[in-house]
C-alpha cells in the first residue's frame, strides 16, 4: 500500500470500494511496528481505533459517515482523549487516566476521525528536539541520528513516516512549525484563540495553542473547519464565525509579502535553508506576488521574552502537580512539606524543573518588574511592530529554523543554543497570529528545509490558500 498523502485519496479509493478502513488501519498499525525504532507514539489504540474503523466503515457504506471520515489520525500526548491514558510525556502523569474528552478530540470523533494513538513529546511540551520526553527521544524518519524537532516531535514523524494520515500537536514557541520543518511536513498554528484549548495540558496559557501536521494543505484546511470555533468550556476562544477553509484554497489573487531582512541575514541562518527560501522568492514573485524586504529590528528581544513570560505562565501552571491532588505520588515522605519536594523532583524531568525555577524566579519579589513587567511591555512593543507592519502586507515570510534537524544530544548540554533554535517562530506566539511551515524539499543531505508564513490574526484562510498555490508550483518543478 502506498503512502496516501491526502484525505481526498482515501475517500476516494472508499467510495470505489478499493479501500476499507479497518484494512487502512492494520496497514498504519504495520508501519508503526516496522517503524518502533522511531519511538513515535507513547500508546498505540489498537482497541478503541479498531472499534472506530469499524463504525465509521459502517456509516459510510449507510452514507452518513463525517467529514473526517478515512482520516487516521494521531494526538500529541498533553490532549485528553476520555478513558485513555495522558501523561503528557513525564512521569509525574505516568497512570493518569483522562476523565473527559478535549474539545478538539469531541470534534474529531464527531466527524469520524480515527484516533490511532497518542503521541511522544517533549515533557510537558517544553523542549524543541523531543528529547527531554520520559519516554525517549523521538527520531527523525530522514536521518535517525537526528532529532524530530519538538515539541511535537512524535506527531511529525507519525506524519513523515507515514504511520497515520495527520496529526495533532500544540504550539506554544514553534512547537508544531519547528518539527514541521525538520520532518518535511506541513505544520499549521492558526490565532491564538482560534481552536479551543479545553482538554489540553497546559504549559503556557497566553501562547498554547493547538495545531495540525499533514502531508497536505487541503487536510490542515478541513481539520481548521472541523477544530476551529466558540467552545462554552473555554473563555480565551474566539466568537468569530469559521470560514469554509477549503473553498478559499484556490484563491489566486496576488499577495503583498514582507520578508523580514534580518531574518535571512542573521549568521545562524544555514546557507542551504537561505539558498532554498531565496529561490522560493524568485517563485512567489514569478506568480505575481508582491514581495519586499523590510527591516524588523526587534529580533533580539523575542526569545527573552518569550522564555520570561513562559517559564512564568508554566510556573503557574505546573503548580498543581504536586503529589496531593494527582500526579506522581512519593510515598515515604514524613511531612506535607517533603511530600510536595519529594513528589515533584521525582515526578519532573530537568528541563521541566529548569523552567518552573526560572518562571518563580522571574515571578518573584523584587524581580517581577525587572523580568516580567518588561518582558509583557516588549511583547506589547513586538505586537505593535507587526501591526504596522500588516497595515501594508498580506503575509510576513521568514525562516522556521535556523538550521536543518540537529543531531542527537548536539545541544542538550547548552541550554541558550537550544533555546536561541526558536528565534524565528516565537514572533507568531508572542503576537498571536497564525503561521505556517511550508516544505522546501531537501539539502543534500536529505535532510528536510522550510519557510514560515505568517498573516494577520484570524486571516488563516490567506496563509492556507498561498501556501497550497506555493506546494502546487513546487509539485510542478519537482
Amino acid at each position: 500500500m502506498k503512502k496516501y498523502s491526502s484525505l481526498a485519496e482515501i475517500q476516494a479509493l472508499i467510495s470505489t470500494k478499493q479501500l476499507d478502513l479497518p484494512e487502512l488501519l492494520d496497514y498504519y498499525f504495520t508501519q508503526i511496528e516496522t517503524h518502533k525504532h522511531l519511538n513515535v507514539f507513547n500508546e498505540v489504540f489498537f482497541y478503541s481505533a479498531k472499534n472506530q474503523a469499524i463504525l465509521v466503515q459502517e456509516k459510510i457504506n449507510k452514507g452518513t459517515a463525517g467529514r473526517l471520515a478515512g482520516m487516521v489520525i494521531g494526538i500529541k500526548d498533553n490532549i485528553l482523549f476520555k478513558d485513555h491514558i495522558t501523561t503528557a510525556s513525564s512521569k509525574m502523569l505516568e497512570d493518569f487516566v483522562s476523565p473527559y474528552s478535549s474539545t478538539v478530540v469531541e470534534r474529531l470523533l464527531q466527524e469520524d476521525a480515527i484516533i490511532i494513538g497518542r503521541t511522544n513529546c517533549d515533557e510537558f511540551a517544553m523542549g524543541g528536539s523531543n528529547e527531554t520526553s520520559y519516554y525517549g527521544a523521538v527520531r527523525n524518519a530522514a536521518d535517525t541520528e537526528r532529532v524530530a524537532g519538538g515539541s511535537s516531535g512524535g506527531s511529525a514523524v507519525a506524519v513523515q513516516a507515514d504511520l497515520c494520515l495527520a496529526a495533532l500537536g500544540t504550539d506554544t514557541g514553534g512547537s508544531v512549525r519547528q518539527p514541521a520543518a525538520f520532518c518535511g511536513c506541513i505544520g499549521f498554528k492558526p490565532t491564538y484563540g482560534r481552536i479551543s484549548r479545553y482538554g489540553v495540558i497546559a504549559y503556557a496559557s497566553s501562547f498554547d495553542q493547538v495545531g495540525t501536521l499533514t502531508s497536505s494543505v487541503a487536510d490542515a484546511a478541513l481539520l481548521m473547519e472541523v477544530l476551529a470555533g466558540a467552545d462554552e468550556h473555554d473563555s480565551t476562544v474566539s466568537n468569530l464565525p469559521v470560514p469554509a477553509y477549503t473553498d478559499k484554497l484556490e484563491d489566486s489573487r496576488s499577495k503583498k509579502i514582507a520578508v523580514l531582512r534580518e531574518t535571512l541575514e542573521s549568521e545562524a541562518l544555514d546557507p542551504d535553508i537561505k539558498q532554498a527560501i531565496v529561490e522560493a522568492i524568485s517563485r512567489f514573485k514569478a506568480e505575481g506576488h508582491t514581495v519586499d524586504e523590510v527591516s524588523f529590528d526587534l529580533l533580539e528581544y523575542l526569545v527573552p521574552a518569550y522564555y520570561i513570560l513562559t517559564t512564568a505562565e508554566a510556573s503557574s501552571n505546573l503548580s498543581r502537580y504536586d503529589g496531593v491532588h494527582y500526579g506522581h505520588r512519593n510515598l515515604e515522605a514524613k511531612s506535607l512539606n517533603e511530600l510536595y519536594k519529594k513528589s515533584r523532583a521525582e515526578g519532573f524531568g530537568e528541563e521541566v524543573k529548569k523552567r518552573i525555577l526560572l518562571g518563580t524566579f522571574v515571578l518573584s519579589a523584587g524581580y517581577y518588574d525587572a523580568y516580567y513587567q518588561k518582558a509583557q511591555q516588549v511583547r506589547r512593543l513586538i505586537r505593535d511592530k507587526i501591526e504596522t507592519l500588516f497595515a501594508d502586507y498580506d503575509v510576513i515570510l521568514t525562516p522556521v529554523a535556523p538550521t536543518p534537524a540537529f543531531k542527537l544530544g548536539e545541544h542538550m548540554q547548552d541550554p541558550l543554543v537550544m533555546y536561541m533554535a526558536d528565534i524565528f517562530t516565537v514572533l507568531a506566539s508572542l503576537t498571536g497570529i497564525p503561521a505556517i511551515s511550508v516544505p522546501l524539499g531537501n539539502n543534500a543531505s536529505g535532510l528536510p528545509l522550510s519557510l514560515q508564513l505568517m498573516a494577520k490574526h484570524f486571516d488563516e484562510e490567506v496563509l492556507l490558500s498561498l501556501s497550497n498555490s506555493f506546494m502546487d508550483v513546487m509539485s510542478d518543478k519537482v
